[in-house]
């Protein structure tokens, strides 16, 4: 099934902005338990989780949110100016699927349109933690429902796979993102983190950043280590947020549309980016430099799709 270049450029990027705004609402929850729970001392900040999305901001605190909550969460969840913001992402989404009807469930539009409906409503007050998690839950859970929707019922044609290549680009960019930014942080070892209950509860932050906690605990079924948690979100591909395992659906997806070689190339130059960070995941600064690398692979890797699928 041919694919106009337009149509094809909405599908992909309806599918990335719904997984930035789910990724993001999950990254924001984790930390907000992480805070929650923290059996430190230290006043846990906010601004990493700028840094996590992409961007680094200049935030003016108030007096009375010395962490940063309320000037971060503005930024990530309400703040129209920023396009990596829930309700920036969430809109984006709608507005690319809106377009593009005519291919997909019209359950699917429905459940964009519901959540975009809700987001808009909801997203300033959301910033406040008595109303927080119902929120993030919600935009979770109904981006997890309309995946369900295109899986069960949608046919495995052209629109699918540009749709599922968005969602698969964007997830694999925002594991590195998460590795890169949180921890790379904790394996540099910061001395006033010296207790190991305090280390195991961030690394569960991490784990549950990427709703990996469950499964990394049935494929590890020992202690939450460092290496092991980067090990098991980069290389470990049972688990479908993992790098190599977004990677490897790619590869499957691509080799099914028309004259895949190029990207298929692009493919194999990410996949030894990956590879290389192997040796690297004990070191908090190389590991740092490595999420670099790997990110700019990922850019590639989305240019090439670009290239030769949408424009």
């Amino acid at each position: 099934m041919a694919l106009l270049a337009r149509v094809a450029d909405r599908l992909y990027w309806a599918a990335r902005y719904l997984e930035r705004a789910e990724d993001t609402a999950r990254i924001i929850r984790a930390h907000h338990e992480l805070v929650v729970d923290y059996p430190g001392d230290a006043m846990l900040r906010w601004e990493p989780l700028c840094a996590i999305s992409g961007a680094v901001p200049t935030l003016e605190l108030e007096p009375d949110d010395v962490a940063g909550e309320r000037a971060v969460l503005t930024y990530l969840i309400a703040d129209r100016s920023n396009p990596g913001s829930i309700v920036s992402c969430v809109s984006r989404s709608r507005e690319n699927l809106r377009t593009t009807r005519e291919v997909m469930p019209r359950e699917a539009w429905q459940a964009l349109n519901g959540l975009s409906q809700y987001v808009d409503a909801a997203a300033p007050s959301a910033v406040r933690r008595r109303l927080r998690d119902r929120f993030l839950a919600r935009v979770i859970d109904d981006s997890r429902r309309l995946d369900g929707v295109l899986d069960s019922t949608m046919t495995r044609a052209n629109p699918f796979r540009l749709f599922r290549l968005g969602r698969l680009v964007e997830r694999a960019d925002m594991t590195t993102r998460v590795v890169g930014v949180r921890a790379a942080v904790l394996l540099q070892g910061d001395p006033s983190r010296a207790a190991a209950i305090t280390e195991e509860v961030e690394w569960l932050s991490v784990l549950r950043s990427l709703s990996a906690l469950q499964m990394y605990q049935r494929a590890r079924r020992g202690p939450i280590e460092g290496a092991a948690v980067v090990r098991f979100l980069l290389f470990y591909s049972p688990f479908p947020r993992s790098v190599q395992s977004c990677l490897d659906e790619i590869r499957s997806i691509v080799s099914a549309l028309p004259s895949p070689q190029d990207v298929l190339d692009c493919l194999d130059r990410t996949e030894q980016v990956l590879a290389a960070c192997q040796p690297l995941v004990s070191d908090g600064h190389e590991l740092d430099d490595a999420m670099d690398r790997l990110q700019n692979a990922i850019a590639v890797l989305d240019d090439a799709i670009w290239e030769r699928y949408v424009t």
